[in-house]
Order: structure tokens, then C-alpha cells, then sequence
């Protein structure tokens, strides 16, 4: 990856829908070889997709919540991952180090989806312990896109 390829991954970042020509124009080149490039990035993995970043109050889910997460002994940590992966709320989910083992980020519309989405742990029998955060603002937002829309 060179200089030019990270000035497309930025121009792109910025607007995805951005053209070729304009690409090309900023860096440089002309649009078969930006086109070249791209196709370049996402075949090695560089670029893993292009997406679109939503209003998360507009989709219905103002509340942005981060969860510490303790497994049970017991649990079953692979199919923890899986159920990480697949459910809606959770966009995001880390393995950490320290006193927790994983920290989610859901985004829910109200309180009470959290304490939904904690009695799911529950009976799932992964949850050993919690810690649930509330951002009551976002400075420096992250892109937001759900898993269902």
C-alpha cells in the first residue's frame, strides 16, 4: 500500500459514493487506474466494505450503551462469540484483558432493551457479572450501522 492508496481509503472513507473521476482528479490519476486500485484493496482485504453511516436517533436507537461482561465459569465462550456475532444489538464486542472478559457496544432505543438484552445473557447462562455504561453524549462519534435495519 502506497501513498495514493491512502489517500483513496481516506477520500473513500469521507464518502464512499464519491466518483471515480473526482478520485482520480485528487490523487492524481485517471479513474481506471483509481477503479484498479480499489478493486486491488477490497481483493487483498485493505478495504473490507463499503457501507453507509446512519443517524442512530433517526433509526431509533438514541441510546448508546457499553457493557462489561464476566462469563460464567461455566460458559460456554465460543458460543458466547457466536451469540455476540449474531445478535442486533450488539455492535460491537472486544476481548479484553483485566477484571472483565468482553466490553459490548449495543445501541438501543430505551433503557429497558438493556435490561432486556442483560436477562437474555442470563438465560443463556453466560453472564457471570455486568457493568453497564451509558454515554450521555458523543463527542467524537463512531460511524453507526445496525445489523437489521
Amino acid at each position: 500500500m502506497d501513498d495514493i492508496d491512502l489517500k483513496i481509503i481516506g477520500l473513500l472513507a469521507l464518502d464512499a459514493k464519491r466518483s471515480l473521476a473526482d478520485i482520480g482528479s485528487t490523487v492524481g490519476l485517471a479513474p481506471s487506474s483509481v477503479n484498479e486500485r480499489i478493486r486491488r484493496l477490497t481483493a487483498s482485504g485493505a478495504i473490507r466494505r463499503f457501507t453507509l453511516d446512519l443517524d442512530p436517533a433517526a433509526m431509533g436507537m438514541q441510546t448508546l450503551v457499553f457493557v462489561w461482561i464476566a462469563l460464567r465459569e461455566d460458559a460456554d465462550e465460543t458460543a458466547f462469540r457466536e451469540y455476540a456475532e449474531n445478535h442486533p444489538l450488539i455492535l460491537e464486542c472486544h476481548h479484553v484483558t483485566g477484571a472483565w472478559a468482553y466490553l459490548v457496544k449495543l445501541r438501543v432505543n430505551a433503557p429497558p432493551e438493556i435490561e432486556g438484552f442483560l436477562t437474555d445473557l442470563k438465560e443463556h447462562r453466560f453472564l457471570g457479572r455486568s457493568e453497564t455504561v451509558i454515554a450521555l453524549s458523543s463527542p467524537v462519534p463512531g460511524s453507526f450501522t445496525p445489523k437489521e435495519v
